[in-house]
């Protein structure tokens, strides 16, 4: 019986090699792939993203393996990228602003561009790069990007309703979200999402610019009683998935092919689930007692639009650093976003 199961197993594994769905080296097993998310394991990202693992192994017939690892367990988010080039990890999903100023044209993907929808922002992150093809990412395989909804203001205190009522309050705000902040009169205060919780609820900072599902999922929408729909200067957070050039390139073209599919329709269910978080997010605030929505007047929203100026202006000067065109490809986003 040993014996008989010992030739079965051969004979199929000759039998995918003879399709072409395995390389020689993968016909000897399936290729283990290791795959490293910073997410925590429940957070729909996460949850997509170990969908995609399962689906690729599924299309490949087994050929391919992939042991995944959320939660910053392998790899930290600020590490996620030289751990797929190092191979760390053979696969890696993280966010570009965790490696501030490495990704000078996709990086433009997450300035204030006044997104309204993860789907929208998911798609532009995905036509920068198939237009500019970056030389940022030679060292890996890209996969694809996603990028959640319009990141927005939050506050606690007081509703903000124009420039003069933000001046001069703390809000919590990172990377690309505190330039916003900054640039529209805030004093910006950078801590981790764990920490903000706390931070609002005693009053250290007067709130935060988010988008409007980490009111739900980290249950921010307990401590602020405003949301500011500040839309007109919305900006995004774009995400990467990349994979390791030289495993990349040691699999067989069917699988490769595999990989290329599964990937694009990854994009739009990234994107549509960001949406649906923020809707989610949306409902869990206004669930909260005594919340308000406020909307800007059209001729404030328009004041706000052009406090962003300077943050264009900077973007174009780190780009002619880089030896890119950021004229470029804020001229390709604005018109990609007007279509």
């Amino acid at each position: 019986m040993q014996r008989f199961l010992c030739v079965l197993m051969g004979v199929l594994g000759w039998s995918a090699f003879a399709l072409g769905l395995v390389s020689p080296v993968e016909a000897a097993g399936p290729v283990k792939l290791s795959y490293s998310n910073f997410f925590p394991p429940t957070h729909i990202q996460s949850l997509l993203a170990e969908e995609w693992c399962r689906e690729v192994e599924k299309r490949s017939n087994g050929a391919v393996v992939i042991d995944y690892y959320p939660a910053g367990t392998l790899t930290k988010a600020q590490d996620i990228y030289d751990g797929v080039v190092q191979r760390i990890s053979d696969i890696g999903l993280s966010a570009l602003g965790y490696t501030k100023g490495r990704f000078p044209i996709l990086s433009g993907v997450d300035l204030p561009m006044g997104y309204t929808s993860g789907v929208q922002a998911t798609t532009l992150a995905n036509a920068v790069y198939a237009k500019f093809s970056p030389q940022e990412f030679a060292d890996t395989k890209v996969l694809y990007f996603h990028a959640h909804g319009p990141g927005i203001l939050h506050t606690a205190g007081k509703a903000v309703t124009s420039l003069d009522d933000l001046k001069g309050m703390k809000i919590r705000a990172t990377g690309n979200s505190a330039s916003v902040i900054k640039a529209l009169g805030g004093n910006p205060v950078a801590m981790s999402m764990p920490d903000s919780y706390q931070s609002i609820q005693k009053g250290v900072v007067n709130g935060g610019i988010y988008p409007v599902e980490t009111n739900k999922g980290w249950k921010m929408g307990e401590v602020v009683k405003y949301m500011t729909d500040t839309t007109a200067v919305a900006y995004t957070t774009t995400f990467f998935v990349v994979m390791n050039k030289t495993v990349w390139d040691g699999l067989s073209p069917e699988i490769q092919q595999v990989i290329v599919d599964v990937s694009q329709e990854w994009i739009p269910r990234h994107g549509q689930a960001w949406d649906e978080s923020d809707a989610e997010g949306r409902e869990f605030f206004l669930a909260q007692p005594d919340r308000k929505i406020v909307t800007l007047e059209p001729e404030e929203a328009q004041a706000w639009t052009q406090a962003m100026e300077p943050i264009f202006t900077e973007y174009e000067a780190e780009c002619t650093k880089a030896g890119v065109d950021g004229q470029a490809v804020l001229e390709f986003m604005r018109e990609t976003l007007a279509n």
